[in-house]
């Protein structure tokens, strides 16, 4: 195997259309954070937003943004949220789902997940809920659940909660893009919904990001946060505080481009979840992470329908991987991965909350057979930076991250690609 096969990686459309819309940026002039690929991005993550599997219409509103961390920041603080109020967070996801609550001085309640999709656990959700009114005499000031690697949290059950407590749902779409539930595209259930444009999401723009929102005040309120909330006057005025935010007309050009692909790259991901199932199902041991079957009475179509952004999977305890003896005795020196980015030097090999040792060791024995097989996010519940942070957990899932682990789903992941994946897993494996 020559090349390396990554987790994730941006895929151009064939015809070219992103260099056909950066290049109009260049030759208009236009390359600042406005202008009309902006808005033409928008428009078109709109009407995708938008359309239901069902046929009703939706009318929601988007505005694109430098990233998915600003966009989430952005809603937190169009929800209303300051400094000492505190937001529940669902544990098992990346950072960006809580930094931006501390960035306002606001306190993350974090929330454990359900065994079935991995995502935050309704009955936790409301409890927490309860207990925090009791403990600090006000509800928390929003919710946001995580669609972790594409799979979509329970809508309904998790809406009905914030609705009954009138708390505002921010969904943090940034891995589910394109991922529905009863039809309905992850992100436009809640008050705003995050999107993501990483260069290993379902679509790029190189970086980027967009909030959906459910009606034009909100989207006008978020759009003026995010061109430093200049107040109508000739000269620069400022009755609150914003942030340089808005997204770029070139990366916008390279989303309009992305969007000609978006449904090629979810049916790819779907696709190569399919293979992996197929080919794995009689390794013993490894447990692929899949989607719940519940049914939609009404229209016979699956309730849960991911995009299988990242395919995930569990390795059993006792099964016994090649180099495992030698798992955590080294310091790790450069990145994990190709797209770890800049790390912090640390003096322990070992955490308090890691991976099992077979999960490191199969890590390191696809790594040398160029394949990037991470383990999966570590729930920020046991992170330090959150050690003094409230916690409502069941213990799910600290308990997928000692056994869990991702396998290379992107657009240039091929058929052959996948078999060879699973080729190398079956060598790791000491029968």
């Amino acid at each position: 195997m020559d090349k390396t096969i990554y987790l994730c990686l941006a895929h151009m459309s064939e015809e070219g259309w992103e260099q056909k819309y950066v290049k109009e940026a260049f030759d208009t002039n236009w390359v600042v954070p406005m202008g009309p690929n902006v808005n033409a991005f928008e428009q078109n993550l709109a009407d995708f937003a938008n359309a239901n599997s069902e046929g009703s219409k939706l009318d929601r509103r988007v505005v694109c943004l430098s990233t998915g961390t600003a966009a989430v920041h952005l809603a937190l603080i169009a929800c209303g949220v300051k400094a000492g109020d505190e937001v529940c967070v669902q544990s098992f996801t990346f950072c960006a789902s809580s930094h931006p609550i501390t960035y306002l001085g606001a306190k993350p309640v974090f929330i454990d997940s359900e065994r079935k999709t991995w995502n935050m656990d309704p009955e936790l959700l409301e409890k927490a809920i309860i207990e925090r009114k009791a403990v600090t005499g006000k509800y928390p000031k929003a919710i946001i659940p995580v669609a972790l690697y594409g799979m979509p949290y329970d809508c309904e059950r998790l809406m009905a909660i914030a609705d009954k407590y009138g708390i505002p749902v921010i969904e943090d779409a940034a891995e589910g893009m394109g991922s529905r539930f009863n039809g309905q595209v992850l992100g436009t259930f809640g008050r705003f919904g995050v999107l993501s444009f990483n260069g290993n999401k379902m679509i790029t723009t190189s970086g980027g990001g967009a909030l959906i929102c459910r009606n034009e005040e909100d989207a006008n309120n978020i759009m003026w946060h995010a061109t430093q909330a200049r107040d109508a006057y000739s000269y620069y005025q400022h009755t609150e505080i914003g942030y340089n935010y808005r997204m770029s007309n070139v990366c916008a050009g390279i989303g309009r481009g992305q969007m000609r692909v978006l449904d090629n790259h979810i049916a790819h991901h779907k696709h190569v979840q399919e293979l992996y199932k197929e080919l794995l199902k009689d390794v013993k041991g490894i447990h692929l992470h899949e989607q719940p079957e519940t049914m939609n009475s009404k229209t016979g179509e699956r309730k849960f329908d991911s995009n299988f952004w990242l395919c995930a999977a569990t390795l059993d305890e006792d099964v016994k991987i090649q180099g495992q003896e030698n798992a955590y005795k080294e310091v790790i020196k450069t990145a994990v991965g190709g797209a770890a980015g800049v790390i912090k030097a640390v003096d322990s090999a070992v955490t308090d909350c890691q991976p099992n040792a077979n999960v490191e060791a199969l890590r390191v024995f696809m790594l040398s057979k160029k394949i990037e097989c991470r383990p999966v996010w570590k729930p920020m519940h046991k992170q330090p930076v959150y050690a003094d942070a409230v916690a409502y957990v069941n213990g799910v899932s600290e308990e997928i991250f000692k056994v869990g682990f991702c396998l290379p789903a992107g657009p240039y992941v091929t058929d052959d690609d996948v078999r060879y994946i699973v080729d190398c897993i079956k060598e790791a494996i000491i029968n």
